[in-house]
C-alpha cells in the first residue's frame, strides 16, 4: 500500500481563544506570541488512519505539507509517529492561497510523487475549518472520495469506510486510487516513540518549489485564488438581563409565560 497523507502547520487550537488577535489591514489572524504551532489534530487523524493500515498492510507513507517557515520539529512528528518519508511544498509562491489554489499545489505534488493508493487528509483545518482542500484534491485528480471518515479498512483492492453522519454512520465501500478525509471519531493518534523520534531527526525533508512539480505559476499562492477574504473579525457577544418580578410568585410566573410568548421562546 503506497498512501500520502496532508498535513498542516497551524496555530495551537488549544490556546486560549482570547490570545489571538485579528489585523483588520490585512484581515489575517495573529497568532500569540509564545504560542508554538502543532500539526492540525484532524490530521494526525489522518496520519493514524494511514498507520493503522500500514501495521494491518505494510507499505509506505509519505507525508505532504505546504507552507513557509515550516518548523521541522512540527512537521517532523508524522515521521516521528511511523510514516516513511516527508516532502515540503516550501516556497513564497505557495502561500496566500485558498482552498482551490492550495489543493491544485497539493495534487500537482502527489502527480509527481507517483502511483499511490489512497490519500489521507484531515476532514479539515483546525485553522480554518473550512473543509474543502481534499475535496478538491479528488476533483483535480479524478479520483472518488469518501469524507469524514471514522474507520478505514482495506479489503481486496477496496476501501471499506465507516463515514460519520448526523445520526450515526453509513458504511461505503470505494475502488482505490481514492480520497479519505478523516475525522476525530477515528479515535486519538499514537504517541512518538523515543526510537520514531530519533529516526525522524536523521531523516531530511525533500523540499520541491513550483518549477519542481510543474504547477501553473498563476494557479498557486494569492495570485491563484479564487475566492476573496471580505472581512475576517472576531464576534462580540453581548448578553442582557431582564429580571421578571410580580407581586407574588404566581404573578412572576405568569409575568415571565407573557414574556416568553413575546419574545417567541414559547
Amino acid at each position: 500500500m503506497n498512501m500520502i497523507v496532508c498535513v498542516k502547520q497551524v496555530p495551537d487550537p488549544e490556546a486560549p481563544p482570547a490570545s489571538f488577535k485579528i489585523d483588520p489591514a490585512t484581515n489575517k489572524v495573529v497568532p500569540p506570541p509564545g504560542v508554538p504551532p502543532v500539526i492540525s489534530p484532524f490530521d494526525e487523524q489522518a496520519v493514524e488512519a494511514a498507520l493503522r493500515i500500514k501495521d494491518a498492510k505494510g507499505g509506505k507513507i509519505s507525508i505532504l505539507s505546504l507552507g513557509i517557515g515550516l518548523l521541522r520539529d512540527v512537521v517532523k512528528k508524522p515521521l516521528s509517529m511511523g510514516a516513511d518519508e516527508l516532502i515540503l511544498l516550501e516556497d513564497p509562491a505557495f502561500i496566500e492561497g485558498d482552498s482551490w489554489s492550495t489543493a491544485y499545489a497539493l495534487a500537482m505534488a502527489i502527480k509527481k510523487i507517483g502511483q499511490f493508493d489512497i490519500i489521507f487528509c484531515g476532514r479539515q483545518a483546525s485553522d480554518t475549518d473550512a473543509g474543502q482542500v481534499g475535496s478538491a484534491i479528488a476533483e483535480i485528480l479524478g479520483i472518488p472520495q469518501v469524507t469524514v471518515a471514522r474507520k478505514v479498512e482495506v479489503l481486496d483492492g477496496k476501501a471499506r469506510v465507516e463515514k460519520v453522519t448526523a445520526d450515526g454512520y453509513e458504511v461505503v465501500e470505494v475502488n482505490l486510487p481514492a480520497l479519505i478525509t478523516v475525522s476525530n471519531e477515528l479515535g486519538e493518534p499514537r504517541y512518538a516513540t523515543i526510537k520514531g523520534i530519533m529516526s525522524a531527526k536523521r531523516k531530511e525533508p525533500i523540499v520541491w518549489k513550483p518549477a519542481d512539480i510543474g504547477v501553473e505559476p498563476g494557479k498557486i499562492g494569492a495570485t491563484g485564488r479564487r475566492s476573496k477574504m471580505l472581512k475576517l473579525f472576531q464576534p462580540v457577544r453581548e448578553g442582557k438581563v431582564e429580571i421578571i418580578t410580580g407581586e407574588n410568585e404566581e404573578d412572576a410566573a405568569a409575568n415571565l409565560a407573557r414574556k416568553l410568548v413575546e419574545v417567541k421562546l414559547l
